[in-house]
């Protein structure tokens, strides 16, 4: 199982948290947020996928910001459409992942992932709340037992540390552990031993589930 930290915003905390090698970094493209990232991403580990998260923005300034800091992964937090993530998909780098989101409440029908499989690279479920991403509420993770599919996905919303050990006993397809708001001092600014602890408690509690 790997990690993903987002909501990187400050080029020391960035490189402190990109020491700690997790697998995926995020960096919030969307002007709304209190984690909108609009600096120079710093070198990172050549390990560490840089991913963009976007908000109902354009193919085309999905493509700008993709060149511009070499993202390897670009997460879709709006109402994109199929027919969206397909013209993106086929306008950028096979090797660019593509992470659909869908914000989850108690009455989510999975039904609406079917049109997206081919489309994406991974799903990622999100507390449904006020704003696309960042509410800080973990969702109740039962209602993931109705997922049907084989893709792997990305679990958000309000995962703190003392979550992780459960997360990675869950019998399901997740790729990915994604946290942001309860690993932070102020918004962007990450806890640097919070997160290293997430990286050693994720990558060891799922090698060991793993045997």
């Amino acid at each position: 199982m790997k990690i993903k930290i987002c909501g990187m915003k400050y080029p020391d905390n960035i490189l402190e948290v990109g020491a700690l090698l997790p697998d995926y970094m995020g960096f919030i493209f969307w002007e709304k947020s209190a984690r909108y990232f609009d600096g120079e991403i710093p070198e990172l580990p050549k390990s560490i996928k840089k991913v963009g998260v976007f908000v109902n923005e354009s193919v085309e300034n999905i493509i700008q910001k993709i060149t511009k800091h070499n993202l390897q992964a670009v997460q879709l937090h709006g109402k994109e459409s199929v027919e969206f993530c397909e013209d993106l998909k086929g306008k950028i780098d096979s090797s660019v992942e593509i992470i659909k989101v869908f914000s989850v409440g108690d009455d989510f029908d999975f039904d609406v992932l079917k049109p997206f499989e081919n489309v994406c690279n991974y799903f990622l479920f999100d507390t449904k709340g006020k704003l696309p991403g960042g509410n800080g509420t973990t969702f109740d993770w039962k209602i993931l037992d109705n997922y049907k599919s084989e893709k792997p996905f990305f679990l958000s919303g309000g995962i703190g540390i003392e979550e992780i050990p459960t997360i990675v006993k869950l019998k399901l397809p997740i790729y990915a552990i994604d946290v942001n708001s309860r690993f932070e001092i102020e918004p962007g600014l990450k806890n640097v031993q919070l997160c290293k602890d997430a990286c050693v408690k994720t990558h060891s509690s799922a090698s060991l589930h793993s045997k």
